[in-house]
């Protein structure tokens, strides 16, 4: 089969369209795929750049999110046949065996959804990292409720634009921040009450003025460094910080936010797959399945920016790294 391989590690040039070996099912619980997408998401470009997690295993197929057809099905498998639309965040983190910039790859099925009808495999594929980072983000760390307040940074990105949603679907008020007046109308449509327009605007003083003074139930920070610390001002007393990066100590401290007696969660939706936890594992699936009725009842959307043909994955990295895009990035599967 064709994938895209990393042999090191360095810029977009690195990554090589190839023959390797086509997956075969070795477990009776796992699934061949044939794919029609990958996602293309920040991981990836910092996994080619940096080094994956598992370098002693190099070369590498990167893409964490993947959708296509069921191919085959090992013996024990229940939930899927051949034909099955699938999507899933599954793999690419440098593991032999694993990575969804390629024609086929083999999961296991307890790791797996079916695909919204309504999505297009390119549309899909771009759903699942983005769908788990925002939901355990805000409903797991966040525990965001009905009525409350949110603020998320980077609304038009790919996991703010599903926060954005997510969050309204829990019947909270959102304000968001984003980088231009074109953003903004897209946060607005994707139901956000107060886009702030963070490089004309002091998104603190805006998000005080919006609540009164009394600071937001809760920040979802999607952009780190200064903001994070500075967001530390927006939060009501007693309220929640989630974060999906590390707070790094050059750029403040938390002082206000020990001031204000704020509770500070970090989200990594990586942790499951790369720690063996299989359960943690099993709810993100559920994530995936919920996610999926509710793309399907129009409840949902993905905004699915650009596409590239696989063999264009370097110009799809080069995209993502120019930190300029909205929503999401996705390869077609020749």
């Amino acid at each position: 089969m064709k994938a895209i391989v990393i042999r090191e590690s360095g810029d977009p040039s690195v990554l090589k369209l190839e023959e390797v070996p086509k997956p075969q099912i070795e477990k009776p619980t796992e699934i061949l795929v044939k794919l029609k997408a990958a996602g293309v998401n920040p991981i990836d470009t910092k996994l080619r750049r940096r080094g994956t997690f598992y370098p002693e295993q190099m070369p590498a197929i990167l893409g964490c999110d993947g959708a296509g057809i069921v191919e085959a099905v090992g013996a024990s498998v229940a939930r899927f046949q051949p034909g099955d639309g699938v999507y899933f965040c599954a793999g690419g983190l440098g593991k032999r065996g694993t990575g969804n910039y390629a024609q086929f790859t083999v999961i296991e099925e307890k790791f797996v959804a079916h695909k919204p009808s309504s999505l297009s495999f390119a549309e899909a594929a771009a759903a699942p990292l983005v769908l788990i980072t925002a939901w355990e983000s805000l409903y797991d760390r966040g525990r965001l409720k009905s009525g409350q307040k949110v603020l998320i940074h980077g609304g038009a990105g790919g996991v703010g634009h599903v926060a954005i949603q997510l969050a309204k679907l829990e019947g909270a008020e959102v304000c968001t921040t984003v980088s231009s007046p074109d953003k903004a109308r897209l946060a607005r449509k994707l139901g956000a009450d107060y886009p702030i327009v963070y490089t004309n605007t002091d998104f603190v003083k805006a998000v005080l003025d919006w609540t009164q003074g009394q600071g937001v139930d809760l920040v979802f920070d999607t952009v780190g460094g200064k903001t994070f610390y500075d967001s530390c001002n927006t939060v009501r007393f007693y309220g929640d910080m989630v974060t999906i990066l590390e707070p790094l100590p050059e750029f403040g401290n938390l002082k206000i936010a020990r001031q204000r007696n704020l509770r500070i969660s970090l989200e990594l939706m990586l942790t499951p797959a790369l720690k063996g936890l299989v359960p943690a594992q099993q709810h993100q699936t559920e994530i995936l399945k919920q996610c999926a009725s509710w793309i399907d009842e129009g409840k949902l959307k993905i905004h699915l920016s650009q596409t590239f043909r696989l063999k264009e994955a370097a110009a799809a990295h080069q995209a993502i790294e120019t930190g300029s895009t909205t929503g999401k990035i996705a390869l077609f599967v020749d």
